[in-house]
């Protein structure tokens, strides 16, 4: 009995844990059932003070958050959560309002999915961001200069340094003159893909697949990666309107420098 009691416990704390804060009682109801169904803890909130006090002290590992909200918008949520962490954040925005997700990616989203969609196709989405934010197992398979530029020392196979950058992809962290600079993991994802590929450029959709894990036949908006990228300029390039490391490929997309 103790035994069974114990099993549970562990396998309870390794659940992750997911918020979900909506202010319609219908949504946070079937996300909570569909989302525990699949594996995951979750806890949920009904307006955005709500959702802010229950990230405090439950400390989950993915936060999905409506745009609308009374008491403090999912815009206002995301920024009091970047204030403190880089957990991801999918944001749940009307289907016709651009602007919405625009900026909430600005603001530190992570993706997004348009309401009304199907829980299926959110399960699939908050897979797919843990997988790429939380795993320190991804590796993405490099194109060998980046290899042939790691700084010397006991793991430089795991970094890799260009002019004042130092990127340690076991530890998924990025620094500047030794001084760290925060990204979220999606960010990271991105970032590992286009320097471990250093020199070669991929098309948004391209990246959509690798970092973002969406089909080949799936259709979104773009601009994710867009604001993603712009958001990589403006934490790493010491000029984010004039960037040396992260280039635009013209009728193509985007790519990292030649690591040399």
């Amino acid at each position: 009995m103790a035994e069974n009691e114990e099993l549970e416990t562990a396998e309870s704390e390794a659940k992750q844990k997911i918020l979900v804060a909506d202010d319609e009682a219908s949504i946070r109801r079937i996300l909570e059932t569909r989302l525990k169904m699949v594996g995951y803890d979750v806890v949920t909130a009904e307006d955005g003070e709500e959702a802010v006090e229950v990230f405090n002290k439950t400390n989950p590992d993915l936060v999905v958050l409506d745009v609308m909200m009374p008491k403090m918008d999912g815009y206002g949520v995301t920024r009091e959560i970047r204030r403190t962490s880089d957990i991801p954040i999918i944001i749940l925005t009307a289907l016709g309002d651009v602007s919405e997700r625009i900026t909430g990616l600005e603001l530190g989203a992570d993706d997004y999915v348009i309401k009304p969609f199907s829980p299926k196709e959110l399960e699939a989405r908050v897979k797919a961001v843990l997988r790429r934010t939380i795993s320190k197992d991804v590796i993405i398979p490099a194109s060998g200069s980046a290899v042939a530029s790691t700084a010397s020392g006991k793991n430089s196979k795991n970094i890799i340094t260009t002019g004042a950058i130092k990127i340690d992809t076991a530890r998924r962290q990025v620094f500047r003159k030794n001084e760290r600079i925060r990204l979220t993991g999606m960010e990271f994802s991105l970032l590992e893909l286009l320097v471990n590929n250093s020199g070669q450029a991929y098309s948004r959709n391209e990246i959509l697949q690798h970092v973002w894990s969406y089909p080949a036949d799936h259709r979104i908006d773009t601009r994710v990666v867009d604001v993603h990228i712009s958001r990589l300029r403006s934490k790493l390039e010491a000029d984010p309107t004039n960037p040396e490391l992260i280039l635009t490929a013209r009728g193509v997309g985007y790519m990292f420098q030649r690591i040399n």
